[in-house]
């Protein structure tokens, strides 16, 4: 089956009582057993049983599966947020003493949790140029848990050569774990570019809306000692599975992920175009513009779409809080990939606590617009930009 037909028609690992065809919500925390050693079983993994919904429920499994049939993963975890899913990937390969290659270049409370939480418990960081792949190879040593990197940058929209990276870190029995939240799994196969662990925030595209927070490990199964310590480990210990309230509301968005992704990254490139015209604007970048430095490259890894973040660089931070300020369709709001189109200045907001050193060195500039684009009428958003750009 296609993609679109896996994320409708994936069925239950239990047939429902009632033969329903939308998942229903088991919203309880506890399951019965029939007998004593189908309990033991069921605690013990030696059965597939729902024991205790901190670790598992028939609605999020549900969701999982689905995940797993459209990325042909060997094993789906779902969490409460991609934060979380991020927290654990890496607590699943680091420890003591061991370091993570990855880039300045990454999402801010993901840079604050390798460069600042997981330092204190010992795991380094190797912020390098991972678009430079001799410097990739020269930071893996025998003490990498793991090369993370983020397959489409925020706000910076840098693209890496992931099948590159792959084979340098396979070389050296190093995992490699991509973010994919920019371009959704409908869209591209990390398995086939060498990931060996995705990490998804499914608040975004796969929400459907901004309706709920939750996070996807996506494991292709090449090292098998992380997904039984996320499984059997992490999960139990830390707590932070997604619940089924969240797993309900997201399995609906999967199943029209791709029409609505389709729209917004359609919307996207024809803005991007329209907004390369617009003299107010000193820099629009778009992964698919031609004249992007990286539409080559993600074109290849990607395919046809380049997702649905468009940055734009105005003169001056006061001229960016001046366009926001005149903003009348599109929000000031942060959140990707909800229906309605969203604008932020990242450098006062997400990234607004770093010093400015550190921004310079993240390339977070203070004259740049973020928006995540909706599925409203391409021509509206552009009249409502274009309105908030007058007397700039």
């Amino acid at each position: 089956m296609k993609k679109q037909t896996i994320a409708i028609h994936t069925p239950y690992v239990r047939p429902d009582a009632y033969g329903a065809l939308a998942v229903p919500i088991y919203n309880n925390v506890a399951f019965e057993f029939q007998d004593a050693q189908t309990m033991s079983d069921a605690f013990c993994n030696r059965i597939k049983s729902p024991d205790y919904a901190r670790m598992e429920n028939p609605t999020v499994t549900n969701f999982e599966q689905r995940v797993k049939g459209l990325t042909g993963a060997a094993h789906v975890t779902a969490f409460n947020s991609g934060m979380a899913a991020i927290s654990n990937a890496l607590l699943a390969v680091s420890g003591q003493g061991k370091n993570i290659v990855t880039s300045r270049h990454l999402f801010g409370n993901t840079l604050a949790l390798i460069s600042n939480t997981l330092l204190r418990f010992g795991v380094k960081p190797r912020l390098r140029d991972l678009t430079n792949l001799e410097a990739v190879d020269a930071a893996i040593d025998e003490q990498t848990c793991c090369v993370y990197l983020e397959i489409v940058t925020n706000p910076q929209l840098e693209v890496a050569d992931l099948k590159g990276i792959a084979e340098i870190a396979h070389k050296k029995k190093v995992p490699v774990i991509a973010d994919s939240t920019v371009i959704p799994f409908t869209e591209t196969s990390l398995k086939d570019l060498g990931v060996d662990i995705e990490v998804v925030s499914s608040t975004k595209y796969i929400s459907c809306g901004g309706t709920s927070l939750g996070g996807l490990i996506i494991d292709y199964g090449t090292y098998p000692q992380i997904n039984q310590r996320v499984k059997y480990e992490l999960l139990v210990n830390l707590g932070a599975y997604m619940t089924p309230q969240v797993a309900y509301l997201q399995t609906l968005g999967l199943e029209t992920l791709d029409v609505r992704y389709q729209r917004q990254a359609s919307n996207a490139l024809w803005l991007a175009q329209e907004l390369s015209q617009q003299p107010a604007i000193e820099y629009v970048n778009y992964v698919g513009l031609k004249d992007n430095p990286y539409y080559t490259l993600a074109r290849q890894q990607f395919g046809a779409t380049a997702g649905a973040i468009i940055t734009i660089d105005l003169k001056s931070k006061e001229a960016c809080f001046d366009f926001l300020d005149h903003l009348k369709l599109i929000h000031r709001a942060t959140n990707l990939f909800d229906s309605r189109t969203l604008a932020i200045h990242p450098a006062s907001t997400i990234f607004g606590l770093f010093p400015q050193r550190q921004l310079e060195l993240m390339d977070v500039r203070q004259t740049t617009i973020r928006f995540s684009i909706g599925l409203e009428d391409p021509e509206d958003i552009l009249e409502d930009i274009k309105q908030a750009l007058r007397g700039i």
